[in-house]
């Protein structure tokens, strides 16, 4: 049976490619079959076309043939790994993530972590938080932390102490050390998938109103 499949698979790729090159080229192989056999039917006996250039003209013509069926192949290995990337995607429902990105999920009335990774120990760290306007709403500060992962609390509150409606914010974070000069800080996205959208070319998973791109995922966890 693998066999057979193997087989239709092939003569499926085949067909595709020689109906590519026939839209393409305006014919194909069993096209120039067809002329050549038509034209040695009908020649002069006594002043036979040369066969040489038949057989050049062929060579040729199996040439792009040949390549549109790598092309057909090529394209066919390209599904099957974006098919194996949506059941990838599938299996991490459920599962905590992470990738560089500045965005934070909020549900309202819970409180929620805003991830971020320091290049070396801050003495001092701020946080800024950014409505969808990207007017900020927060701000957050805290001590010494060290370098690394890290992350700090929101409430889910703006500057007035007002809660605020559940949705996706931006965020971004600055870090002093000791001396007063900058610690290169970068945002992190971090949380469980509870969805994922396959409607684009990439699958994409949702982090509650947060959009992530599978292939910007640079962890995994149970």
């Amino acid at each position: 049976m693998i066999t057979d499949v193997t087989t239709t698979a092939a003569t499926s790729n085949t067909s595709a490619a020689d109906a590519a090159m026939k839209q393409s080229a305006g014919l194909n192989k069993d096209d120039f079959l067809k002329l050549f056999v038509t034209q040695l039917q009908n020649q002069d006996p006594l002043n036979p076309q040369d066969s040489s250039q038949f057989i050049g003209q062929l060579a040729q013509l199996t040439q792009v043939e040949q390549a549109y069926n790598t092309n057909t192949n090529l394209q066919s290995l390209l599904n099957q790994g974006t098919n194996g990337m949506t059941m990838s995607s599938v299996s991490m429902i459920g599962k905590t993530v992470e990738a560089p990105g500045s965005q934070v999920n909020l549900q309202s009335g819970s409180a929620t972590s805003i991830n971020f990774s320091l290049a070396g120990a801050a003495d001092s760290l701020t946080v800024t938080v950014k409505d969808a306007t990207g007017a900020a709403v927060k701000t957050i500060t805290a001590g010494s932390t060290s370098a690394g992962e890290g992350s700090v609390s929101w409430d889910g509150t703006d500057a007035s102490g007002n809660q605020l409606a559940s949705g996706a914010y931006s965020f971004s974070v600055s870090a002093k050390d000791s001396s007063g000069n900058n610690v290169v800080a970068t945002p992190l996205i971090k949380g469980k998938v509870d969805g994922v959208d396959m409607s684009g070319a990439t699958p994409v998973l949702t982090i509650g109103n947060v959009r992530l791109n599978l292939t910007d995922v640079t962890s995994v966890g149970g």
